[in-house]
């Protein structure tokens, strides 16, 4: 019975079979060409099973042959073990090779590409994500099982001690006719490999070469090498145990670049130095040197600018900076508030801009602009929209917090916009606990003041 049970499911499925083969040739949508390959290949998968368990598969090798069941493609395989590949890495000759198995040919000392007999200039293997994501996905497709690693993993003390000699390579190449070769092999291997950037701050004098005066002069004349420098700067402040040691050696060079860097004709550069700065101003012990650097006024330029690929990191580079006393007064100074109502006027980055504003009106002299400027009004348009944050409208009362207890004249101003009690009464109703505490604050001085001003 369960031998005639599987025949009729065989002959079913032949059935099923021809039928998606004759839709498949006839078929002319692309989706729906897409579904009917699907039901192909599920049928035949089927059909295997079933081919399998009666002894013999040559049927099925017939009727693969006749629906073009797909082979990986070879690019998927790696050229040593000829299996698909698991964890693809790409070697210094550009070839992609599974790791496991380029790692064992390199412990045995070979020093050449086995592919193209090409001598590797050195031994890094960098993760190709782009192969694997690609057999992640075809596998996916043609229900193919997933490679799986059978051989122990890579020797982490020959990997590290690979990276530790070429780092070495590199950095006395920056001082030589490759430099920018060598920058350009630095920027890729600390932006792919954490291992790397790690390396910066174990090798000794690692981080200060990439100050070296021969190396910043060339990079001031060379935009390529100068934008390559600081991307790998922007790398190495990634590790956290990296950010107190770019600024530790006190070298003047090291500030002075990035300044130069803010002010860089190209974008790129100038994002890329904005986002060192933000980094590197995270750290507290940062915050002083970077102020009294000057850096605040080319952030400032940045937001007044509003190049977007430059923006957000300026605006976080400031929000840091300016939980120091002293780096509020310098923003400020320096046109801050203007710069940061003008985004908030244009709602750009409206998050942001409101957190800086938020920080900046602790100082009177930030408050007066902003009254100068009517972005009470502003404040109050905002709180009535209905696609800003709840966080963004917490700043908006926290402003007029501070501009309603500054004096009376903003006071009455806060009394005379249109809706205003309405809205203050809503924020104090459905906002965040902190915007409800200023916005009854708020009404609770309004009521007095209005109190007063009827009784006088």
């Amino acid at each position: 019975m369960a031998k005639r049970a599987e025949e009729n499911a065989v002959s079913e499925l032949k059935k099923e079979l021809q039928r998606v083969v004759e839709a498949l040739v006839e078929e002319d949508d692309d989706c729906n060409l897409t579904t009917t390959t699907d039901n192909a290949i599920q049928t035949l998968c089927a059909l295997k099973e079933l081919k399998l368990k009666q002894g013999t598969d040559q049927e099925f090798v017939e009727i693969k042959n006749l629906v073009g069941f797909q082979e990986p493609p070879p690019e998927f395989r790696c050229p040593i073990s000829g299996l698909l590949m698991k964890d693809p890495v790409v070697l210094a000759s550009g070839q992609t090779y599974e790791e496991q198995y380029i790692t064992e040919w390199l412990k045995d000392g070979n020093q050449k590409c086995p592919r193209t007999d090409q001598p590797l200039p050195h031994t890094l293997l960098i993760p190709n994500h782009s192969i694997k994501k690609m057999v992640m996905n075809w596998c996916k497709l043609h229900n193919f099982d997933m490679p799986t690693t059978s051989h122990p993993p890579a020797d982490e003390e020959h990997v590290a001690t690979a990276n530790s000699e070429r780092l070495v390579q590199l950095l006395n190449r920056l001082s030589s006719s490759s430099a920018s070769d060598a920058a350009k092999e630095l920027r890729l291997l600390t932006s792919r490999l954490p291992s790397f950037r790690a390396l910066f701050g174990e090798i000794t004098g690692a981080v200060p070469q990439l100050f070296s005066p021969v190396l910043l002069d060339k990079a001031y004349s060379d935009a390529r090498l100068h934008d390559d420098l600081v991307a790998t700067v922007l790398n190495v402040s990634a590790h956290e145990s990296n950010k107190g040691k770019i600024l530790a050696s006190g070298n003047p060079l090291v500030v002075s670049f990035l300044i130069d860097s803010l002010r860089s004709k190209n974008v790129e550069t100038r994002s890329h130095a904005a986002a060192v700065v933000s980094a590197l101003s995270a750290l507290d012990m940062n915050k002083d040197v970077i102020g009294e650097s000057g850096a605040i006024k080319p952030l400032v330029d940045l937001i007044a600018e509003g190049q977007p690929l430059a923006l957000n990191e300026a605006a976080n580079a400031i929000l840091n900076l300016c939980t120091v006393i002293e780096n509020r007064e310098r923003a400020i100074s320096e046109g801050g508030v203007i710069a940061v109502m003008d985004k908030i006027v244009g709602r750009v980055l409206i998050d942001e801009m409101l957190a800086i504003l938020a920080t900046l009106s602790s100082h009177q002299r930030a408050v007066d602009e902003m009254d100068e400027h009517g972005m009470i009004f502003c404040l109050f348009e905002m709180l009535r929209e209905n696609n800003i944050s709840e966080q963004s409208k917490e700043h908006c009362v926290a402003i007029i917090y501070v501009m309603c207890f500054s004096d009376r004249a903003k006071l009455r101003k806060i009394r005379e916009v249109d809706d205003a009690y309405e809205t203050l009464h809503r924020v104090a109703r459905t906002g965040t606990s902190r915007a409800k505490r200023k916005a009854s604050s708020i009404l609770e001085r309004l009521n007095r003041f209005a109190f007063v001003a009827h009784t006088a």
